[in-house]
Formats: structure tokens, C-alpha cells, sequence
């Protein structure tokens, strides 16, 4: 009796250590997963379904439209994913010569991506090729280049789409694409909330506003503006607090160089590469101090950025890197970056012009 009952304690001892062996590696493996950010790779994704409807659907208020979402993992698992997908952009949709739509996916409420590089993802912008793959990749680059100035930034994968449209026999090549962090997650990572307020840029948290504005310089983009919320996003750290201004959506920018991009007729500007202080009026302008020291500080990790790029042409590679020659000029020479940065008080200039562009779905 007694050899039995010690086989009995040892055979549980030995139950309870396996099972707390194991949830101790569900732990771990937890901990250890990575998120669909957390690595540089390009992500190989196929959107498989009825995708005539979809990209056929250019109306003012598209309908979701179901697809699956697929990869391959790196054991060679393929894991799919049941979405729902609709067409964005207005501008995009204006034009009528993109080669493909934006799009936005939304992801199952259920568990069903739980266990997936998907897990925290609701919905998605995907950011596809209007005119030539080379320029998303050029916009998924200015991205990385704000993640370098603040986290209160959104985060991006580039990816690898493949379109398999079930109505077609002959399908298009893979091409290149951009996945956006959502809002909320990019609020919850940074402790904060996202907010919408018509509010002036007087109204935001100042510093971190300078460094937004002057990052919206350096890249040669005037396509924003705080008061309409155009391409700009809002965090604050409760529902009173001043926010903090996030830009988002670059492919106007001068860094592009996308062929469809031109600068807004009230800014009489020549071209998109022709930089624009578009920030407010400030009379003090010792305030930039801390900005261009900021950017003097990151100017080795933003050259980095392109100079560590295989994707790139030289040809664009070596223009960019002279545009970012041209910025650091401007600001370590004060007389330079002093008229630049005081346009916005220039009453003949195009400071007062406010944006308010397409609205991007």
C-alpha cells in the first residue's frame, strides 16, 4: 500500500512538472513572438478572391469585399487568414491612372488571427504602386526615417503583394506595397489616445511640433495641414491634454519624386523638391534650436537609411543623398535656416495658405 501510494505522489510530482514545464514554455514563446513590426524582412502576402469587384469599386462609399489574406511562414507553414478589403483614396481614385488602389483590410474580430503575425491588427491601410513599384518603396523609406525622430511615429512593413483574382486565369505579377500600423496601436505602444480635434497648430504640444514640421521640410512635403487634419494624426495623453501631431502619407513628398505628385497651385511653388517651411509663425526662432540639434544628432542614422537600401537605383540613391546634402547646409548655415523657418511671418509669402487636400479614407 504504501509503494503504491509513493508511485501515485511521484507520477503526480511528475504531472505537475510537465504541466508547469510547458506553460512556462507557452510563456516564454509568447514573450519571444514577433509582431508583424518587429522585423525589416519583406513580407510575402497573397490577397486571393472576387478582386473584379474590389478594384473595380471607386465610389465615394466602397463595400468591403471578402478575400484571403495568406503567407508563408519560416517553417514553411502557409497560414490563411479570412479579411474583408475596400478601396481608399480619394485622390488616388480622382486621377483614374494608378496602376492599383490603395486598400484597406479589415481583419476578423474572432481569434481566428490570434496566433498569427496578425494578432494585434484590426484593420490595415495597405498602400499599393499608383505609378512604378520604386516609389513605394521610396515612401516606405521616409517612414523609416520618421520611426528615427520619435516613436510617436506609424510604423510600416513593406511587403511583397500577390493579387490572385478568382475571375481571371492570367494573373499579375507579385508587387511591391506598404502595411500602416493603425492608430490605436500605434497610441496604445506610445501610452497614449488617439485623438480628432479641430484644433490650429498653435494648439499642439510645441516642440514636438517643430520636429515634425521641420521633418516635413527636410523630406520637401507640403501636403498637411493641422487644422483640416490633412495626412496628420493626433495623440494625446488624456482627453484634455495638447496632442501631439503624427504625419502620415509621404508619396507627395519631394523625397519621392513620384511622377503623379505637384505642389498645391496657392503655394506657387515649382516643383515638389523645392522645400517650404509650412509650420506657423514664430517670432522667437532661437525655438529651432533643439530641432536642428536634433537633427544634426540623427543626420549618420538618416543617411543610413538610404545608403543601406538595396532596393534602390543609384541614380535615385545619389540624388537623395544631395537632397539631403542641401537640407544639412540650409540648417547649420542660421542666416539659411533663419529665412527659411521665418517664411510662415512673411506677409507676401503663401505662409497663411492652409491645406485641406483630399480626404484619404
Amino acid at each position: 500500500m504504501e509503494k503504491i501510494t509513493f508511485l501515485s505522489f511521484t507520477f503526480f510530482f511528475l504531472l505537475v512538472t510537465i504541466s508547469y514545464s510547458q506553460d512556462e514554455f507557452i510563456i516564454d514563446t509568447t514573450k519571444n513572438e514577433q509582431g508583424l513590426f518587429d522585423s525589416e524582412e519583406i513580407l510575402q502576402i497573397t490577397l486571393s478572391g472576387n478582386l473584379s469587384k474590389l478594384l473595380r469599386d471607386k465610389t465615394e462609399d466602397p463595400k468591403k469585399y471578402p478575400l484571403t489574406l495568406s503567407y508563408t511562414e519560416a517553417n514553411n507553414n502557409k497560414i490563411s487568414i479570412p479579411v474583408e478589403a475596400k478601396t481608399r483614396g480619394n485622390f488616388r481614385r480622382l486621377i483614374g491612372n494608378c496602376s492599383y488602389l490603395p486598400l484597406k483590410i479589415y481583419f476578423p474580430e474572432l481569434t481566428v488571427a490570434e496566433k498569427t503575425i496578425f494578432k494585434d491588427q484590426r484593420k490595415m491601410k495597405l498602400v499599393m504602386p499608383c505609378r512604378g513599384e520604386k516609389y513605394v518603396i521610396h515612401e516606405y523609406l521616409v517612414y523609416k526615417l520618421y520611426n528615427l525622430v520619435t516613436s510617436k511615429s506609424f510604423k510600416a512593413r513593406l511587403v511583397k503583394v500577390k493579387l490572385e483574382n478568382h475571375q481571371k486565369k492570367k494573373q499579375k505579377p507579385a508587387v511591391y506595397g506598404i502595411l500602416l500600423e493603425e492608430e490605436p496601436q500605434m497610441a496604445k505602444r506610445n501610452e497614449m489616445l488617439a485623438v480628432e480635434r479641430k484644433l490650429r497648430p498653435t494648439q499642439v504640444q510645441k516642440e514636438p511640433f517643430l520636429n515634425m514640421a521641420v521633418f516635413e521640410y527636410l523630406i520637401g512635403n507640403t501636403d498637411w495641414s493641422v487644422q483640416y487634419l490633412q495626412n496628420i494624426k493626433l495623440l494625446a495623453s488624456d482627453s484634455l491634454a495638447k496632442p501631439y501631431t503624427v504625419p502620415y502619407d509621404f508619396d507627395h513628398a519631394g523625397i519621392v519624386s513620384a511622377p503623379y505628385a505637384k505642389p498645391a497651385d496657392a503655394l506657387k511653388l515649382n516643383s515638389i523638391k523645392e522645400r517650404r517651411y509650412r509650420g506657423y509663425c514664430l517670432k522667437d526662432l532661437s525655438k529651432f534650436e533643439a530641432t536642428i540639434a536634433l537633427y544634426n544628432q540623427l543626420k549618420p542614422a538618416i543617411y543610413r537609411v538610404y545608403q543601406d537600401c538595396d532596393l534602390l537605383e543609384e541614380k535615385y540613391k545619389a540624388n537623395t543623398l544631395k537632397y539631403l546634402d542641401a537640407f544639412y547646409e540650409t540648417i547649420n548655415d542660421p542666416e539659411k535656416w533663419q529665412k527659411d523657418f521665418a517664411y510662415p511671418c512673411d506677409p507676401r509669402g503663401t505662409g497663411n495658405v492652409v491645406i485641406r487636400g483630399l480626404n484619404h479614407n
